[in-house]
């Protein structure tokens, strides 16, 4: 059970009190002059004397510049709040990267080391040593995967990815992609649509564009609880910009996780009951990857059960 007492060292108490401290003196002050204010004017009409000697025109000056400068320092105490919230808001996001990435690590390899001493205690007949062998390139492909994810993301926040942009045709880019990778998609349902018949040459550089096609479509994957999982993915020219929609048959959105699954380390559900998915990275490259081609990713969804549609919006001109 939590001491009561600790809400006093909140910060969020401690901000709010500062605020209404400094508000209220200021307060007290403007009201303690328009008191005196009054009984000085009492005085001045009561015994005849010079008003200029005692009211000067400076006063309120004094008092407006006093406010000015209260409202600065509150404005400079509120951004240093926000600021120190959203440093305490990414910490705990690392810190629940670091738990769930670490747990990603080790899965792996308490799995290959059990497989590697099944091998050295018995003897197993071939089919069982092609089964384990199997079993083991699954988690070393893991391994490879999480460590790929580390590696991309220091990268591309370094700005050191390798490759020009090449103008390339997108729908054949996709197609191809999905035909080298189609072992990675077996059971699944891909389709590819292009209403239009049209080619759409767009400057990219490949290896961060396939980069962003694996991360799409592997979280349509694994945020999909369907017998089969199914990806649509289309391209459709508007005006002067081309969508291409991965639309998929998934666990869907809340609305209020729209905008956050795009932040680095933000994972889905809450760290501390053990129900937060995801490594917090996949989304937050694909951003960036977009970005570095000139143009924006939008999540949409209808709601929970319900599928995801991830819209990337580019520059085109026919």
């Amino acid at each position: 059970m939590l001491d009561r007492s600790r809400w006093f060292f909140h910060p969020i108490f401690i901000f709010v009190f500062s605020i209404l401290a400094l508000a209220t003196s200021l307060g007290l002050y403007i009201y303690w002059y328009v008191e005196v204010s009054k009984g000085l004017k009492s005085v001045v009409h009561t015994f005849n004397l010079d008003k200029s000697q005692i009211f000067t025109p400076q006063t309120w000056v004094v008092i407006l510049t006093l406010s000015i400068l209260v409202g600065l320092i509150l404005a400079g105490v509120f951004i240093i709040f926000i600021y120190n919230q959203k440093l305490i808001q990414l910490y705990r996001m690392q810190h629940n990267f670091i738990n769930n990435f670490t747990h990603e690590l080790k899965t792996p390899v308490t799995s290959l080391n059990l497989y590697l001493e099944t091998f050295l205690r018995y003897e197993l007949s071939r089919d069982e040593q092609i089964k384990y062998v199997r079993y083991m390139l699954q988690d070393v492909n893991r391994l490879a995967s999480n460590a790929t994810r580390i590696l991309n993301l220091a990268r591309i926040e370094s700005k050191s990815f390798e490759g020009e942009l090449v103008k390339s045709d997108l729908v054949e880019t996709v197609k191809r992609f999905y035909h080298n990778n189609h072992h990675m998609f077996q059971k699944c349902e891909i389709n590819i649509h292009n209403p239009t018949g049209r080619s759409f040459l767009y400057p990219i550089n490949l290896s961060l564009f396939e980069m962003l096609l694996m991360n799409l479509t592997t979280n349509a994957i694994k945020y999909n609880d369907s017998d089969v999982p199914r990806i649509d993915i289309t391209f459709s020219p508007q005006k002067r910009k081309l969508y291409i929609q991965f639309e998929d048959n998934g666990m869907g959105i809340e609305k209020g996780e729209r905008k956050k699954i795009f932040r680095k380390f933000y994972q889905v559900g809450r760290a501390d009951d053990m129900t937060a998915r995801g490594s917090g990275i996949g989304l937050y490259l694909v951003q960036h990857i977009v970005r570095i081609h000139q143009g924006k990713i939008i999540a949409q969804s209808e709601g929970l059960g319900k599928g995801s549609t991830f819209s990337v919006i580019l520059p085109f001109k026919s």
